[in-house]
């Protein structure tokens, strides 16, 4: 999977997408660090160039550069098309942000309502995903973007990525719950 694209065909075929579903959302090209990306508060999908690429050469199965663009494309879109719900979730999002700033690094696992607030934050976000990718299917299935085997193949890919940090975090506060049963049962 070494098919290299120019910068101006990356861009080309993200837009090339967000015209082929009808949707009027600005592409915009930015070093996040994060492959693709819908800005919700802006109403805008952020593309990090060089990150798209790596991202693309981690898939478990090879596709062309251009299938993966495509099916990342519509999966941003599906996140417009849940833009309210994301707007309404805003307050609780910053919440959350200030809570993990203030707390200390090395205490996070012992602060329950923090751990409880980064549990709440990946359900969320699980959450947000799967709707994406299922306003995404609706897309592909009525224009026609993509083949329904790679678009199978980047959603699992990027939903795993999302369950991995989930259950991590996942395993720290059942272990938290378990200790805190165990002393008070002392």
């Amino acid at each position: 999977m070494n098919e290299r694209m120019t910068e101006s065909k990356i861009v080309a075929v993200i837009e090339s997408a967000i015209r082929a579903v009808n949707m009027d959302v600005e592409l915009k090209q930015e070093s996040t660090g994060v492959n693709m990306m819908y800005d919700f508060i802006k109403d805008e999908v952020i593309v990090d160039i060089d990150r798209v690429q790596k991202a693309w050469q981690e898939l478990p199965e090879s596709m062309p550069l251009e299938t993966y663009l495509r099916v990342l494309t519509i999966h941003e879109l599906g996140h417009a098309m849940d833009r309210k719900a994301l707007l309404d979730s805003l307050d609780r999002t910053k919440e959350i942000i200030l809570m993990k700033k203030q707390a200390a690094a090395e205490k996070r696992s012992t602060d329950l309502p923090l751990m409880t607030a980064l549990i709440e934050e990946h359900e969320t976000d699980i959450a947000f995903e799967e709707t994406a990718w299922a306003n995404a299917e609706i897309l592909n299935s009525f224009f026609e973007i993509i083949d329904g085997v790679s678009f199978d193949k980047v959603k699992a890919h990027s939903l795993s990525t999302y369950r991995v940090a989930y259950e991590a975090d996942l395993k720290i506060y059942n272990g938290f719950i378990h200790r805190q049963e165990e002393l008070m049962s002392v």
